[in-house]
């Protein structure tokens, strides 16, 4: 019943040398091709009412200085914390049209031709050299080039291009460019890099969909051997045909031929010529992943008849095997290799998507340490940079176009044709450009097409629960990709198959359009419960067994300055503001504890790397921004679950103590967790030993019930690596007063507090958390309950319900207890509950409803008693319906002498 696919396609890039100042190298050096860099001296001006701007005599001296890659585009907030980059004054969430203007010299062509080289421009680009119109681009993602030979002069030029990002809506110029939505913002700009490519009047293509006009894959592997095709698109745009030679040779990394091939090539004249050679390579060095991500270099060169070499083109070649099996997993050269890693967005705060390769380093170097061998690339073509690191250093990766979430607008149930073809278009370019890159395993088509008529918010105008078919769509660029690479798989991501929806929601399987799948779900954040994901998976596995099968997306959102002393205190608020560190943790704990016992996944990739810029939420402690990811978007903060994967994951010593930033603690008594992979793992509080760990399962080690003293507490966590201890340092603090008041706001993951701070809700057994609010969602606010009778309306708004108690922790003495409760909507005599302190009834038969005066009225009852060395056990016990409470307040009257 399973089903094994192999993609031998084999890597290889576009290496270029280039002329002095350059930005990024491409080709060989002169004669053959020059690149010379357009990055500096650019004039800008975001406008979109702008006409005229394309003439050179055109007035620009006051448009804005700015260099390429530039977006103008500055997105997501953080609300509090530590100082970030972008201030409220600073945000630009501007969608429209962008002009940019460049006066350049170059070089008198004597016979060569000239291209215009964008690497990006989002999301639809128009260019103009000299006052010549060049052409148009549409897509925001993808490199494309232009023919400039007849409008560039020796001397001085002026080239203008419009970009435009605005938002797709019916009727507007970008209504048909992939993506027409997304929970992800699209820069505008020149946001990577501009060139002017000079070439011989023979070369290879340059105007084949951005590609590299040289495509190379391993057809056949063995220990033995390689057999690897080499196909070359040639263009002779001379008066008269040309005959020439195509020569291939590949080098080892030591710099030895290790295998040629040449053929004969006759290109007619102003034609095309497409060569195909095949190279056997004796006794490879394959390119195996992270272990030994071996690369070649792979020359091509267009020979003339008299020997010049008219055109080269040099890139890095890895020749490796990849299989996708239905029970093993992914098998990289014949044998199984786990892929676990990230979900990756491109920008970062303060830059947008006007990213340099340094930043892509940075990211790259981030996730090496974290011990991650797998990107997915979403949700759209991402820039050379991060396929060439993947190249470099063995990471695996899947590709993919912008077709995300809708494909039709205003209601449309069938997309446009120009709209199908801009998909059709952005997947070529997305495979011709990135075909030769050993890293790349997959081509995905698709992300989260399947919502069937469940539409998300930000999916509008479709009526009667309708919902367009996106299956003939999906099935044609199925096709298109087998036509483009017969040698990798496809692949798409769905969010919604095998969902609980309410009655009659109609969702479609789209997974059975693609080779592969992907699974992105979020149980214990969206829907369900964080141990439904197991079960979850295995159920897609048996519905669809020889297809493989792998995990897209899995997450929650972590706000750094929020914090829980329970992640089971309290519900979450997946769309609203109460998402705490902790509960990332959490989840990613949980997710992956049935995630590592799944071989057959063929891969798994959590969500997301880093938070990035999206304009549909106002989450935890930031606005227009998802903060899933493991570490922030300014990449000065590691969450604590991108320790936990680094402890699981990578080889490298591994100690962090969890909660650093939850420093003024609430309670003084709390578990304490350590991310660890070392065998034995010790913890001290303030220099006294808590004692040590071994082994701790999935690397969590627990000190549970750690009571902290008055003031500061050091903790340190310290663990030995053959020889070489590591360890990890915090502090929290209490108050000095030993005998601080124990404040509790029941079925809260977040204590409130207007006037006196609450912990969240700890210390229970048993019952349920509720709220009298309504949570936000997409599209709606969250709706504060309307609660009388107490100014903390926050604290009072969340509830522990059903049979339930609490063991406080306070130590011996005697204390004032104060329970604050509100009925959320039950009548007089529908609620009625005992109240037992330490055994002693204190509270009988209570009826909230009765006593306040009705729903929504705060009431509040106290009590004394007497602690022994056991804490206080608080116990709620129904005598109709089920019992609840709100807030617990524990303060001291006379604490036992010692």
């Amino acid at each position: 019943m399973r089903r094994l696919l192999l993609a031998t396609a084999m890597t290889v890039l576009i290496a270029t040398l280039t002329t002095p100042g350059a930005a990024r190298a491409e080709s060989a050096a002169p004669p053959t091709r020059a690149e010379m860099s357009l990055a500096d001296n650019w004039r800008f001006r975001q406008d979109d009412a702008l006409s005229g701007a394309e003439s050179p005599s055109f007035n620009d001296r006051d448009w804005q200085l700015v260099a390429a890659p530039h977006t103008w585009n500055r997105v997501g907030l953080y609300l509090a914390g530590p100082e970030h980059t972008h201030k409220a004054e600073t945000i630009n969430k501007t969608q429209g049209v962008g002009w940019y203007r460049l006066a350049f010299a170059a070089p008198k062509l004597e016979g060569r031709r000239a291209y215009l080289q964008f690497d990006a421009a989002s999301r639809a680009a128009k260019v103009w050299l000299n006052g010549v119109y060049l052409g148009e681009h549409q897509g925001g993602f993808s490199r494309f080039r232009l023919d400039a030979t007849d409008a560039l002069r020796g001397g001085q030029n002026l080239l203008a291009v419009r970009t435009d990002n605005s938002k797709p809506a019916p009727g507007a110029a970008t209504a048909d460019i992939l993506p027409l939505t997304g929970d992800f913002f699209v820069h505008g700009g020149l946001y990577r890099p501009v060139s002017l490519v000079l070439t011989n009047s023979a070369h290879f293509d340059m105007l084949d969909f951005g590609g590299a006009g040289v495509y190379a894959r391993t057809t056949t592997l063995s220990p033995a051997k390689a057999e690897i095709q080499v196909r070359a698109k040639l263009r002779n745009d001379r008066a008269g045909a040309l005959n020439a030679r195509v020569v291939v040779k590949l080098y080892d990394a030591a710099g030895r031929l290790a295998a040629q091939a040449d053929t004969a090539s006759a290109i007619p004249a102003k034609g095309a010529h497409e060569a195909l050679l095949a190279l056997s390579l004796a006794d490879p060095h394959l390119w195996n992943g992270v272990a030994d991500p071996y690369l070649y270099r792979l020359e091509t060169d267009l020979v003339s008849a008299d020997g010049k070499v008219l055109d080269r083109m040099t890139t890095p070649f890895g020749v490796r095997q990849m299989g996708f099996d239905s029970d093993r997993g992914f098998l990289l050269n014949g044998k199984p290799y786990r892929l676990r890693g990230v979900g990756y967005h491109q920008d970062r705060e303060g830059k947008g998507w006007a990213i340099s390769p340094a930043d892509v380093e940075d990211d790259m170097a981030t996730l090496r340490e974290m011990g991650a061998n797998t990107i997915r690339l979403t949700h759209y073509q991402h820039g050379q940079a991060i396929h060439d690191l993947a190249d470099k250093y063995g990471f695996v990766l899947w590709d993919e176009i912008p077709l995300v979430s809708a494909w039709t607008l205003g209601g449309a149930m069938e997309p446009t044709p120009a709209l199908i073809e801009n998909a059709r278009q952005q997947l070529k370019e997305l495979i011709r450009q990135n075909y030769n890159h050993a890293s790349v395993a997959s081509w995905g088509i698709a992300n989260e097409v399947d919502f069937g008529n469940s539409f998300p918010a930000f999916l509008t105008g479709y009526k009667d629960g309708k919902a367009p078919d996106p299956m003939p769509l999906l099935k044609s660029l199925n096709a298109l990709a087998h036509q483009e690479d017969p040698g990798r798989p496809t692949a798409l991501a769905t969010c919604c198959e095998g969902r609980v929806f309410a009655a009659g929601v109609d969702v479609p399987t789209t997974a059975e359009a693609a080779d592969l799948g992907g699974a992105n779900r979020y149980f214990g954040w969206y829907f369900g419960a964080p141990d439904d994901l197991g079960p979850h998976l295995d159920a897609l596995r048996a519905k669809r067994p020889r297809q493989p099968l792998s995990v897209t997306e899995y997450g929650a959102g972590g706000g750094v300055t929020i914090h829980t002393d329970d992640v089971l205190g309290g519900p979450i608020d997946s769309r609203g503001r109460t998402q705490p560190e902790e509960y990332e943790s959490y989840i990613h704990e949980t997710a992956w504890a049935a995630l590592s016992q799944r071989p057959y996944l063929w891969g798994t990739w959590l969500w997301n790397a880093f938070d990035f810029a999206t304009t549909i939420r106002h989450e935890g402690d930031a606005d227009d921004i998802n903060t899933k990811g493991l570490v922030t978007y300014d990449r000065k903060i590691r969450k604590d679950a991108w320790y936990f994967y680094k402890a699981n994951w990578a080889t490298t010593p591994t100690v962090h103590i969890n909660g650093r930033r939850y420093v003024d603690r609430a309670y003084p008594v709390t578990d304490v967790r350590v991310y660890s992979n070392g065998a034995t793992t010790e913890l001290t509080l303030n220099g006294r030993s808590l004692g040590s760990r071994v082994d701790c399962p999935q690397r969590i080690c627990v000190w549970p019930a750690v009571r902290l003293a008055p003031g500061e507490n050091v903790l340190v966590a310290r663990a030995d690596f053959g020889g070489r201890p590591v360890e990890d340092r915090i502090t929290w603090r209490r108050p000095a007063d030993p005998a601080a008041p124990l404040r509790i706001d029941a079925g809260a993951i977040v204590g409130a507090g207007k006037t006196t701070t609450f912990g969240s809700d700890a210390f229970f057994k048993g019952g349920e958390a509720q709220s009298a609010n309504t949570p936000a969602d997409y599209g709606r606010p969250a709706a504060r309950a309307q609660i009388s009778g107490t100014d903390e309306i926050d604290v009072a708004a969340s509830y522990r319900q059903g049979r339930f108690a609490y063991a406080a922790p306070v130590a011996p003495g005697r204390y004032s207890v104060s329970l604050t409760f509100v009925e959320p909507k039950l009548a007089s005599g529908e609620r009625r509950f005992d109240v037992v302190a330490n055994g002693a009834h204190v509270l009988a038969d209570l009826d909230v409803s009765a006593e306040a005066g009705g729903p929504l009225k705060a009431l509040k009852k106290t009590f004394e008693a007497c602690v022994g060395d056991q804490g206080l056990m608080l116990e709620f016990a129904p005598t109709k319906g089920e019992a609840i409470v709100s807030a617990i307040e524990i303060s001291s009257l006379l604490a036992s002498k010692p």
